[in-house]
Formats: structure tokens, sequence, C-alpha cells
């Protein structure tokens, strides 16, 4: 949920992302409620675009995006990072590719993964399927995930629904983590 993916006129804005800010709140509130890990993962590119992926060089050569120390690649104010979360930057759609997530997962001692953010069948669905396949539980706050396409987002909350992801809302997830 960074302000080039979240603003208007931001050059990469997802069109569902200003819906979710509400229902990622409540989970951020809800996990330092219990004192529970948050990890905040953010794309950040070099200036120069030479570590964005193929198929997205020529959108970054006219319209940089995510570009490290920019204001565009800070987590938007209303989600910013507390001290003692976690950040993790990241240069491909999934969090756990390239990154140390998985081996920080591990040492904090986390075996359920709870995601929320921007854009579902990208970013959202390659961390999914890639903390699965680490093993991870893994749970998408439906409410707390969105898309450019409202038909695609749902497409793809549906799918991962049917390879086992746990498919839970915001106001659901305080039951559902009494119950761990």
């Amino acid at each position: 949920m960074q302000n080039d993916f979240v603003r208007e006129g931001k050059p990469l804005r997802v069109a569902g992302a200003g819906a979710i800010i509400p229902a990622i709140r409540s989970l951020l509130d809800l996990f330092r409620e219990r004192r529970l890990p948050v990890i905040h993962v953010l794309r950040v590119h070099r200036a120069d675009g030479s570590d964005v992926e193929i198929m997205r060089q020529e959108i970054f050569r006219r319209t940089p995006f995510a570009v490290e120390g920019t204001e565009g690649a800070e987590v938007i104010s209303e989600l910013a990072p507390v001290r003692g979360e976690f950040t993790i930057r990241k240069i491909r759609m999934s969090a756990f590719l390239g990154t140390d997530l998985d081996l920080l997962l591990r040492s904090i001692g986390v075996d359920t993964v709870v995601v929320a953010g921007i854009q579902t069948p990208n970013c959202i669905r390659t961390t999914v399927f890639d903390a699965m396949a680490h093993n991870y539980r893994t749970v998408l706050v439906s409410d707390a995930v969105a898309a450019q396409d409202e038909e695609i987002h749902r497409c793809n909350v549906r799918d991962m629904e049917r390879i086992g992801v746990s498919i839970l809302t915001a106001a659901e997830m305080g039951r559902f983590l009494s119950q761990r």
C-alpha cells in the first residue's frame, strides 16, 4: 500500500486501493493490539530501473514508479509502519522472491501468513502461492485486497480459495486469531 499504487494521479494507481484502506487499518490495529508480527512489504526500485522486471521496463521508462527514496515508494500515511514492525523490500511481485521473508518468518516462529494489500492478481496472488509453497498456513483477507478490475479480483480470490487458502474478512480475523 504505497503512494505510487494507491494515491490519485500516481503512475500505477490501482482502482480499488482506496476502498480497502479501512479494512487494512483494522487488521493493523488488531495485530498491534495482540502484539503479533506485522511485516510491511514494499516494492522499491533503483532510479535507473535496472531491477525492474522485463515486462514492466517500458512502463518504468515512461513513468518511473516506487523509486527508492521517493515519496511514491513510501507506505501511505494511514498504514505507516510503527516501531517494532518489519519492512521487507522487494523488486518482484512475490514478497518471497529474492527477499529474506521466509527466513524472517521462521526466525520469529510464524507458521501462518495473513495477506492484505494490492494488487490481487499480481503481488497478492504470487505472495499467497509462494507462502503456500513454503508450507505456511495462508489467510487472504478478502476485503483487505483489491485489484484494478473487480471481476479479475473476484476470480483470483475464488481460485486461491480452491487451492486451500483460507478466505476471511477483516471482521472475522479477531475470532480467527482467538482460536489459534
